[in-house]
């Protein structure tokens, strides 16, 4: 347990360093973030992301300490990897975990990243429907990410709890996505919009919060005559951090389907929402262009539902973690091609 608490320990060390030196370094001055600096950015995310897939393939043993076979068998049977280990060797046991943990992460990753492509789309209306200043677009973001990561946490190893507690709940989560799936299938070709004045974060605002009529520059808080209030742009941080919420309800149940490890659960998914805010400032005037996008994560959830719904059965046909990456890929790499091939008419 210790190697796991100093694991992960760093993990978030970095993550906040990271952060810190984003916020401090790159961003001093609130500015309209250029196409040049996202593309750094997403660079800089993904690179890391993949260079921690490399840490897990070569010392993913640090991660729960592992030294031996019995404590190797422990670890794969309590996370649920579908593995088979061989007794008599140790080491090529140790180097099929090791492989294992590092495709569950970047299959993690991949589908967290893509699920998070919708969450653009919402965050692109929220920020349209307010009438934002886009030099305060990376504000919002950097800020949101910080609630998303605090709440992530607590959802992934609330669920991860539940799950060794009551494998049958792998199956409510199953059908959740499907549900979802067909959901968003249904509602593909709906126009989205939001509401100012009667979104529910706004309402609820509105009762609990002073709130002052117009924005401020980047402030959230003001005092006017001694009063503290909240402004505009408090509100739409908090219409973000509630979005952000929703998506997590259907993402993490999603990455559960590839792995049970509650850690690979969270670098996977933390990763991830690291790299949204510069593929939003990537994607936020093009993402009209990948109309096919929606169709595809409708596609995406409805496949990840179903195979956790039928997960006995296709570990028993052989089915792993390396089909479902390939099918993922595929997936995404169709409706991204398809929205190129086939525009959208006006």
């Amino acid at each position: 347990m210790t190697n796991e608490y100093l694991f992960f320990g760093s993990f978030l060390l970095f993550i906040v360093l990271m952060l810190a030196i984003d916020l401090g370094l790159f961003n001093k001055k609130d500015h309209k973030v250029s196409l040049k600096e996202a593309a750094i950015m997403s660079f800089i995310w993904v690179s890391f992301a993949l260079g921690f897939y490399f840490l897990l393939i070569t010392n993913g043993e640090l991660l729960h300490g592992i030294d031996n076979f019995a404590q190797l068998q422990e670890v794969t049977t309590r996370n649920l990897h579908n593995i088979t280990l061989k007794p008599d060797n140790f080491t090529e046991s140790l180097a099929i975990y090791k492989q294992n943990l590092g495709l569950e992460f970047i299959t993690g990753y991949v589908i967290e990243y893509a699920l998070s492509v919708d969450n653009i789309f919402v965050m692109v209306l929220i920020f349209s429907a307010f009438n934002v200043d886009e030099k305060y677009y990376h504000r919002v973001l950097f800020w949101g990410i910080i609630g998303a990561v605090l709440m992530r946490f607590g959802f992934i190893f609330l669920g991860s709890t539940l799950i060794k507690q009551f494998g049958w709940i792998l199956y409510i989560f199953g059908a959740f996505l499907v549900y979802t799936g067909i959901s968003m299938f249904l509602s593909r070709d709906e126009e989205e919009k939001i509401d100012t004045e009667n979104h529910k974060v706004v309402r609820f605002a509105s009762k609990y919060f002073s709130v002052y009529p117009e924005f401020v520059g980047n402030k959230f808080f003001i005092n006017v005559d001694g009063k503290k209030m909240v402004t505009p742009l408090f509100i739409v941080l908090l219409i973000v951090e509630f979005t952000d919420l929703i998506f997590a309800v259907d993402s993490i149940p999603a990455i559960f389907a590839v792995t049970k490890d509650p850690y690979i659960v969270f670098f996977s998914n933390i990763f991830a929402i690291l790299g949204l805010r510069s593929m939003f400032f990537l994607l936020v005037n093009v993402i009209h262009k990948f109309h096919y996008l929606k169709l595809g994560l409708s596609v995406l959830l409805l496949f990840i539902g179903i195979k956790m719904l039928a997960h006995h059965w296709l570990s028993l046909w052989g089915f792993t973690t390396v089909h479902s990456l390939f099918i993922i890929l595929f997936i995404l790499t169709t409706s991204i091609v398809a929205s190129l091939m086939f525009p959208k008419k006006s």
